[in-house]
């Protein structure tokens, strides 16, 4: 079976031979580091060999508790924030129809997420919705106390149990925490949800082969086999060589880090289709979250074209030159449409009359990757021959393990994220949270 491809040859024009071999070396030690597990944050490998350990049990019940809930539910909630939400999020937006929440009758149900945001309208509107279609609850944390997911637990369990009752309302929620401990641990067991474990060694945002992705994407009726199958192909490759010829995350490690080091430190990921605008933010929170400490680390940043070719593309032309380009290209589309004769001809596009639209829209990417290039900014082509669940798995294990590569060539620790504690301090002291008294006093006498 083909495989994702990775084409730098926009980018070589920017960069020297001496770099390449310099960096060779580097990613050599950064790929002993992480497959010797030897490394900063060793404890958190996981996801390395995840795939290939995925038991056909577990994919077996994730499938049987998936027809469940398509029998029980129209709307399946997922509560959860970062990569409890944004893994299934991106595979169920690549996958899906654009317009099927419109359209209704797929069979399956309408897979929506809350605890992502704290925002009263957004969950007062989820609500709403809830009081009108029949539902079941994923709630995922290793804790159970993050705030954002927990409030939003609070009020859809009060609300389930008093649609349903407590009896019914239990059948209908699935925990997925950690194995032995935590508040969720202990609330799950205390009312017998149906749990599922997410394994410690691996973070958050390195979970989407777990019960945390997997559940999801199986509710929606994708198939969860060939996603890990997917991912299995990528790690092979990855695990084989550090080699820049035979190992396409070593290359898109290295790629990014010369780039660094040219004054290049903005990366933004393209996509030339709309649906995989969320696999974006999945990528920004896997790289930002992963690399961006100690003052060091590339910024990541999104686009999708051609809409933000008439918003974003004057700068990304123009601005500053201080970014590049990632773009995900997608080989072929699932769907054929041609563009149709006008005999008026009136908008001049009759040159194009018979000619499938995802042709137009390649011209379209190999263009603006030509002109951006030319503008200065250089280029990595990444290539999936088509949007499905097993390309998917291959390019979240290929972004998984450049981001590891690229975290370690970089001098960080890849699995942790002490910069998001600073928010949560903040918040829990202007809220009046117990322990946090002397925070509080300080903080809005900041603010007068």
């Amino acid at each position: 079976m083909a495989q994702l491809n990775i084409d730098i040859s926009k980018l070589k024009p920017f960069t020297d031979g001496q770099a390449w071999s310099d960096m060779q070396k580097e990613i050599d030690l950064s790929h002993h580091l992480l497959t010797s597990r030897s490394g900063m944050g060793n404890d958190f490998l996981g996801w390395v060999d995840l795939p290939v350990q995925i038991e056909p049990a577990l994919l077996a019940r994730i499938q049987a508790d998936a027809e469940k809930i398509r029998k029980m539910a129209e709307i399946f909630v997922v509560i959860g924030i970062g990569g409890s939400y944004l893994g299934s999020k991106a595979v169920i937006e690549a996958l899906g129809n654009e317009f099927a929440g419109i359209r209704g009758g797929s069979g399956y149900p309408h897979i929506v997420f809350a605890g992502e945001n704290l925002s009263e309208n957004y969950h007062a509107h989820l609500i709403e919705l809830l009081d009108q279609k029949e539902y079941a609850v994923a709630v995922i944390s290793k804790s159970g106390t993050t705030t954002e997911p927990a409030i939003a637990f609070r009020l859809i369990r009060r609300h389930i149990e008093e649609k349903y009752g407590k009896e019914e309302a239990r059948k209908r929620i699935f925990a997925i925490t950690d194995a032995s401990r935590g508040a969720l641990k202990k609330l799950a067991d205390s009312e017998g949800y149906s749990s599922y474990v997410i394994p410690d060694d691996v973070g958050g945002r390195y979970s989407v082969l777990t019960p945390v992705g997997l559940l999801p994407v199986a509710v929606a009726g994708y198939d969860i086999r060939e996603l890990v199958d997917g991912a299995v192909k990528m790690r092979e490759v990855a695990l084989k060589s550090s080699d820049f010829g035979q190992n396409p995350c070593a290359l898109y490690a290295a790629a990014r880090n010369i780039m660094l080091r040219s004054g290049k430190f903005v990366e933004i990921l393209v996509a030339f289709e709309p649906n995989l605008l969320y696999v974006i933010e999945w990528w920004k929170q896997l790289y930002g979250e992963s690399e961006g400490k100690e003052h060091k680390g590339i910024f990541p940043a999104g686009v999708t074209f051609t809409s933000d070719l008439h918003s974003m593309g004057q700068y990304i032309q123009e601005g500053m030159r201080t970014l590049f380009e990632t773009v995900i290209s997608v080989g072929e589309p699932a769907t054929t449409l041609v563009v149709p004769n006008d005999p008026e001809n009136l908008d001049g596009l009759n040159f194009l009359t018979g000619m499938r639209l995802s042709d137009v829209n390649r011209q379209a990417e190999l263009g603006t990757m030509l002109a951006h290039v030319d503008g200065g900014v250089p280029n990595i082509r990444l290539t999936i021959p088509t949007v499905n669940e097993h390309y998917l798995g291959q390019l979240i294990y290929f972004f998984e393990f450049a981001c590891a590569l690229s975290g370690y060539t970089l001098g960080v620790n890849p699995f942790d994220q002490p910069g998001v504690e600073a928010y949560k301090k903040n918040m829990f002291a202007l809220l009046g949270k117990p322990g946090f008294e002397k925070e509080t006093a300080e903080l809005r006498q900041r603010l007068l």
